[in-house]
C-alpha cells in the first residue's frame, strides 16, 4: 500500500534578497490533521517562507507540493480554490465599514463559482446559511451584524481567522493569529483552531512569537534562525533545546 503524501512538502527552499539569504535550503512535511509550528526570531525567514510556499514570492530553488502536486508558480486565489490552501496575515485583513456577516459572506465569494455567475446570483451568493455556521462555532453571533470595526482587536482577529475558513480549506497557515490579543481572547482562538482542527481533519502551519500559546496548540514544533531549521520536535524537545534556548527562547 502506498503511503499518503504529505498535505504539505517543501523540498530546499531559498530565497535571497540583495544577497542576504533569507530562507536557506529548507526542507519540512507536513501530514494530514497535524498543527505544526514555526518559531524563530525577527529575520528569520518565518513570512519569506510562507510567501515562498503561498505563491507571493517565487523562491530562488526548491520546490513546493500540496497533496503530492507541484505549487509553484500558481497565483494564492488558485491555491485556495484548487487545492483548499487558504492563510492568514500578521496584519488584519478585515473590512471595517461591512459587518461581520458581509466580511464571512464577500471572504467566501471570493473562493466560490464564477465572476458571472456571482454577477446573476443571489447577492449573498447563496453563502449566509454558511457564514452564520462560522459565525456561531466562532462565538462571534452577537457581533453578526455590527461593523467589523466597531470590534476589539481580539475580536477582529476572530472575524480574520474565520474569513479564512469560510472556504473549508484542508491547509490553513496561519501567521502570528495571537499577535496582540489579549490572554483572555488567547485561549478562545486557540480552543476555536483546536476543535476546528480535530473536527475536521484540517492542517495548520502557525508562525508565532507568543510562546505558551504555539507550544499549547501545536503537536510538532520547526525553530528558524538565519532562513535555515535549527531544530525540529515536539513542544516538550523544543523548549528544552539548549540551542534553541541561545538562538531565540533565552536562558
Amino acid at each position: 500500500m502506498t503511503a499518503e503524501a504529505p498535505v504539505l512538502d517543501v523540498r530546499n527552499i531559498s530565497k535571497s534578497f540583495g544577497g542576504i539569504k533569507a530562507v536557506d535550503d529548507v526542507s519540512f512535511t507536513v501530514n494530514r490533521g497535524e498543527i505544526l509550528g514555526l518559531i524563530g526570531p525577527n529575520g528569520s525567514g518565518k513570512s519569506t517562507l510562507f510567501n515562498c510556499i503561498l505563491g507571493q514570492s517565487r523562491p530562488d530553488k526548491g520546490k513546493v507540493e500540496v497533496n503530492g502536486k507541484p505549487v509553484l508558480g500558481m497565483r494564492p486565489c488558485d491555491l485556495s480554490k484548487r487545492l483548499g490552501v487558504a492563510r492568514t496575515f500578521q496584519m488584519l485583513q478585515v473590512f471595517p465599514q461591512m459587518t461581520v456577516l458581509d466580511n464571512i459572506i464577500l471572504a467566501g465569494q471570493e473562493h466560490s463559482g464564477t465572476m458571472l455567475g456571482r454577477l446573476m446570483g443571489a447577492s449573498d451568493a447563496g453563502l449566509t446559511e454558511s457564514a452564520d455556521r462560522l459565525i456561531a462555532f466562532f462565538r462571534l453571533g452577537h457581533l453578526r451584524d455590527e461593523l467589523a470595526g466597531s470590534l476589539s482587536y481580539g475580536q477582529q482577529k476572530l472575524l480574520d481567522a474565520a474569513m479564512a475558513f469560510m472556504a473549508g480549506p484542508q491547509l490553513v497557515l496561519l501567521d502570528e493569529p495571537a499577535g496582540g490579543v489579549n490572554l483572555t481572547m488567547l485561549e478562545h482562538l486557540k480552543d476555536r483552531l483546536s476543535t476546528y482542527n480535530r473536527e475536521n481533519g484540517s492542517t495548520f502551519v502557525v508562525i508565532e512569537h507568543n510562546m505558551e500559546f504555539v507550544m499549547s496548540l501545536c503537536t510538532r514544533i520547526l525553530v528558524l534562525a538565519n532562513g535555515a531549521i535549527i531544530a525540529e520536535g515536539s513542544p516538550e524537545e523544543v523548549r528544552a533545546n539548549p540551542i534553541v534556548i541561545e538562538a531565540y527562547l533565552g536562558s
